[in-house]
Formats: structure tokens, C-alpha cells, sequence
């Protein structure tokens, strides 16, 4: 098993720093909450040699006294921070660094570190001048007597509307330490679910890129040669053949116009799809889509119940956790539709009747659960239940769709070549004819 460094945060606020042996990031982290600490940074380390190392007990380190410097404990000797690769996370905060600032954060106001110091800290943990930069933003706005959700609302690049909305609600309620370690939790959860959807769309793009790739290649390089075989016999060529010879003349002689072209059509496309009516329209032909439609109502669902199991369970009221939960969705059709719900609920309405004019997200079995863990107080917790098991129908159905795309690809790379070929080849059957 993999060995992986950690630094967290003790019970008596103390920083504590070792190692440990998991099976993964999510049995290490049990780990660490099992032993009493709070995680700030988690690192496998795979050139760990086992033997090497004697001491496997973490060793705390405490908190530096006000004005005393500090030297991080990421950058011994002058070494790069453990999440800090050359050339990377110089410009923007990236998502991973987000998720550790909320994870540390949260382990320093629990704690009882107050918010300001716990900035001050934050800074000097950061892994690169970007994200010291932008802590320190923070920092400074919230000394000035601003309040946190509205110093992270004035950098949006950084902090998402539904992670500010969070915030604000934990600060409004008292429990901003919950919420930050519920919403770095949730973080992890939506980064873990986008890299199954990304790994799994890996391989059939790259076989589109092949496939065009070839058929580029045959059009632009491969048929001329041909082409000037045919027109030295003055042979009448098959339509099939002809096809062939037009499109490769096409490509080659207005190749980079139809590069222009198809740049120009991208640029449109995406002014179009960042309006308001262009991207309303849009997410309303995807909802529609036969195949991708379900798939995108399902993630949609899966995200909403999961923010909203996951702020009810921090004792954010039913009201304010639906407003933040409905911003989690991204489609804008099915945010307007729960916002009707909301509307509803307001009045005085149980949640699951309220939801049941939105069957493009909630099925009636979903609606059924939600309605009876309503009624027997346990609706945060139903609520998280059915997002892990749309996530794991949602992870089942991407495998499937993914093995019937392989074969589905390559049996169209095939098509096209074969056609090419095809076309190619029943002239040359027909020249012996001419040679006579």
C-alpha cells in the first residue's frame, strides 16, 4: 500500500506532521480523523521506501507565537511546497488549492483559532504567490470589518457563488467550521466525479482526433497521387471516386479558408453560448437530448441532494439551504424549475410534494424517499444516501456508454477508410480496359 505524508491540526491546535500507510486518499483521511486530527494537506508519497523510514509517529509542532517568523514546514531548505510543481499554480488559484485553503481554515476555527489569525496563517501555508496573494486579499478585507462571504464574493475567479453562498450561511448560523469542512468534502466528492467523466471520454475523443487525423491525411496526401494516375488514361471515373477526388480538391485548395471558417464558427458559437438566451436555449436542447439528457438530469440531481443533505446536516435552515443548493445545479432551466419548489415550500409545503413538478430531476421513487425522510426527521441524511447512489448509477451508465463508444468509433474510422479505399481501388479494375 501507498504511504502518504500528512500535515493536520491537532485537537489543542497544535500542528501535527508524519506519515501513514492507507489504501488510498479516502482510507487515509479515515485515518487521520480516527487518530483526532483535522487534515490541512495530504501527499502520496511513492518514492517512500519503507525500510528507509524509522519514525512513523507524526510530530507536532505549535502554533508560532504572534510577530515570532516562522518558517513553513512545506518548503524545508528551500524545497517546493508539496503541491507545488515548476510552472504551475503561478497565475490562478487552482481548485486543489482551494480545497486545502477551506480544509486548513476549517481545522483553525474549530480549533478556536480566531478568523483573522487564521488567515494570517493561511498566508504563510500558501503553495504559491497566487494563492498567498489572494489569502491575503481575504485577510485584509475581513480586518477592515467585512464579513468572509463577502471578501471571497469580490474575487469570483476564485470562489465560486455556491461555495460564497455556503459560507454565508455558516457564518449567519454560527457554524462556519462545519460548513468549510462540509463544503471541502463536497469539493473532493465533485472532483472525484468530474475525473471519472472526464477519464471516460478520454478514449473515444482520441479516437475522433485519430480518425480525422487519417482521413486528412488520405485527402491531402494520399489521393493526388492517385488523381494523377486517373487523369493520364481520360478514364471516366466512378461517382464514388469522383466524391473522393472533388472533397480532396476542396480540402486542398480552400484548406486553411475552412480552418478560418470553422475558428470564426467556434467564436460565434461561444459568444452565442455565453448569453443568457444563447446558453438558456442550449442547456434546453441538451435536457432534450435522447442519450446525454437523462445522463445530465441525473448529475444535476445528484449535485443538488448532495448540497442540500450536506447544509442541512450543518444546521443551515431548509429555506436558505435550498437557495444555495439550487445554484449547485448549472442548468439554468432546472434552477428556475426548483425555484418554483422553493416558492412552494415558503407557503408551507413539505419539500417532496413541492419537487414533484420537477420529474426531468426527481423520479417518483426519489420523491417518495425524500417525502418519507421528511417526515421521520431524517432528510439530510436520505438526502446525501441518494447522491451516492445516482453517483454510482451515473459511473455505471458512463462505463457502459463508453464500451458501446469504442467499438461504435472504430467501426465508423473503418467506414470511412474502407470507403476511401473502395473508391480508390475500382478504378484501377477498370484501366487494363483503357490499356487496351
Amino acid at each position: 500500500m501507498p504511504w502518504f505524508l500528512y500535515k493536520a491540526v491537532q485537537a489543542d491546535g497544535r500542528f501535527s506532521e508524519g506519515e501513514l500507510e492507507a489504501g488510498g486518499r479516502q482510507d487515509a483521511f479515515r485515518q487521520m480523523e480516527s487518530r483526532g486530527l483535522r487534515p490541512i494537506r495530504l501527499a502520496e508519497r511513492s518514492d517512500l521506501n519503507g525500510a528507509s523510514k524509522v519514525s512513523r509517529a507524526p510530530k507536532a509542532a505549535p502554533v508560532e507565537a504572534k510577530g515570532e517568523p516562522r518558517k513553513s514546514p512545506d518548503q524545508p531548505n528551500g524545497q517546493p511546497p508539496l503541491f507545488s510543481f515548476p510552472g504551475w499554480g503561478t497565475q490562478k488559484v487552482s481548485p486543489r488549492m482551494l480545497e486545502n485553503f477551506t480544509r486548513l481554515l476549517s481545522s483553525l476555527l474549530a480549533a478556536g483559532v480566531p478568523l483573522s489569525r487564521a488567515m494570517v496563517i493561511l498566508c504563510k501555508e500558501a503553495s504559491s504567490p497566487a494563492a498567498a496573494a489572494q489569502w491575503k486579499q481575504v485577510h485584509n478585507l475581513v480586518v477592515d470589518g467585512v464579513s468572509l462571504a463577502d471578501a471571497m464574493a469580490k474575487s469570483p475567479e476564485t470562489f465560486p457563488r455556491v461555495y460564497v453562498a455556503m459560507v454565508e450561511a455558516g457564518e449567519t448560523g454560527g457554524f462556519l467550521d462545519v460548513v468549510l469542512a462540509q463544503i471541502a468534502d463536497f469539493q473532493a466528492r465533485e472532483k472525484e466525479m468530474k475525473s471519472k467523466v472526464m477519464t471516460a471520454l478520454l478514449y473515444p475523443v482520441i479516437l475522433l482526433v485519430l480518425a480525422l487525423g487519417v482521413l486528412v491525411f488520405l485527402l491531402v496526401f494520399f489521393i493526388p497521387r492517385f488523381q494523377s494516375i486517373f487523369a493520364g488514361f481520360g478514364a471516366k471515373l466512378p461517382m464514388i471516386t469522383q466524391v473522393i477526388v472533388s472533397t480532396s480538391e476542396l480540402l486542398r485548395s480552400y484548406g486553411l479558408f475552412i480552418v478560418a471558417a470553422a475558428g470564426i464558427g467556434v467564436y460565434l458559437i461561444r459568444n452565442w453560448l455565453t448569453s443568457e438566451s444563447g446558453r438558456r436555449q442550449w442547456e434546453g436542447v441538451i435536457l432534450r437530448a435522447p442519450l446525454v439528457g437523462p445522463l445530465v438530469a441525473q448529475f444535476a440531481m445528484s449535485r443538488f441532494c448532495r448540497m442540500l443533505g450536506t447544509l442541512l446536516g450543518a444546521g443551515v435552515p431548509l429555506i436558505n439551504s435550498l437557495n444555495v443548493a439550487r445554484r449547485s445545479i448549472g442548468n439554468q432551466a432546472l434552477v428556475d424549475a426548483i425555484s418554483n419548489s422553493i416558492d412552494r415550500v415558503k407557503e408551507g409545503r413539505s419539500l417532496g410534494p413541492s419537487l414533484g413538478d420537477c420529474r426531468t430531476l426527481f423520479s417518483g421513487a426519489t420523491l417518495e424517499m425524500i417525502c418519507v425522510a421528511e417526515e421521520s426527521g431524517r432528510l439530510d441524511q436520505e438526502l446525501v444516501r441518494i447522491a451516492n447512489v445516482t453517483e454510482g448509477d451515473l459511473d455505471r451508465q458512463l462505463k457502459t456508454a463508453v464500451a458501446l463508444a469504442e467499438p461504435l468509433m472504430l467501426f465508423f474510422i473503418a467506414g470511412f477508410i474502407g470507403t476511401i479505399f473502395i473508391g480508390m481501388v475500382i478504378p484501377i479494375f477498370t484501366l487494363q480496359d483503357y490499356i487496351k
